[in-house]
């Protein structure tokens, strides 16, 4: 079980509320109504952690070890909602979200492959990592300058606790696995071919509630993120580049092969899919 020593590990580097965090440090003259208002939105969508929690739970019932794990990670997620809605509390409070707001994304998913969520989630708390990094450099105020640092290294983490996962499935169920995980590894690392933002949010979840069925469509403002990417916070091909290239060298480290591009990870995937159908596809060079 990974359970034991993830918990411990991820308890070593845990940030405390009221200590971690430089309140005392706020410049209200750096903190402008655009800034506080995506503070908001990313407050909002933060909490969604709450139906991705009860996904996982769901579509996990087979694995204890995992569905643990979910504990920590949903105490952590539901975390930075909180966070960033303290600093509202203190200093925005008129942008304070309401219950309401809240609880309007959180939704039932549809019944998904349990490897394939994985995977996705994985890519996600990748893209996380990097979009929060990109928002600590275009924020002024210090104070959020800081947690969405300290936020951005909890995705990172998340990442690699994922992978431990990722890893176990690989001695579990082998090709089964390694195809779920380069089937979405190939949706996740191509963005720049998409007209939207690619993270587990802004993906349709609910066929019942389609269109309003992802995390962003349930948002006060639906339209807010592709705006704080493309003309806030400036998420651009260079940071784009970086979580593609964080992904493939990831599955680089978890195939025990090179991937250089998307390409490279799509053949291995061809590859790996005809094996489980028994077909005679030659390997990739």
């Amino acid at each position: 079980m990974l359970y034991p020593e993830l918990f411990k590990s991820l308890e070593q580097v845990r940030w405390n509320m009221e200590k971690d965090i430089p309140w005392e440090q706020f410049d209200a003259a750096k903190l402008t109504d655009e800034q506080a208002q995506t503070i908001r939105m990313n407050a909002i969508t933060e909490w969604s952690a709450l139906p991705a929690t009860e996904m996982f739970l769901r579509d996990n019932r087979g694995d204890s070890d995992f569905s643990a794990f979910m504990s920590v990670w949903f105490f952590e997620e539901q975390k930075h909602s909180l966070v960033l809605m303290e600093y509202l509390r203190r200093f925005r409070p008129d942008l304070l979200p309401t219950e309401e707001e809240l609880h309007n994304v959180r939704f039932e998913f549809d019944p998904a492959p349990p490897l394939e969520t994985l995977m996705l989630h994985f890519c996600g708390e990748i893209r996380l990592n990097h979009w929060y990094r990109c928002a600590s450099d275009w924020h002024t105020e210090p104070v959020i300058k800081a947690i969405y640092k300290i936020i951005s290294q909890d995705e990172a983490r998340h990442g690699g606790a994922y992978l431990r996962y990722m890893k176990k499935a690989l001695n579990e169920v082998g090709d089964t696995a390694r195809a779920a995980f380069a089937k979405i590894g190939v949706l996740m690392a191509s963005a720049r071919r998409t007209e939207k933002p690619l993270h587990p949010t802004n993906l349709h979840v609910n066929q019942a509630l389609f269109p309003n069925d992802t995390v962003q469509s349930r948002l006060p403002d639906p339209t807010w993120l592709e705006r704080w990417l493309d003309g806030q916070i400036k998420f651009d091909s260079e940071w784009e580049k970086k979580v593609i290239d964080r992904i493939l060298h990831n599955m680089s480290l978890l195939f025990d092969r090179t991937f250089e591009s998307v390409q490279d990870l799509n053949r291995y995937r061809k590859e790996v899919t005809a094996r489980l159908q028994g077909g005679n596809l030659k390997p990739a060079n």
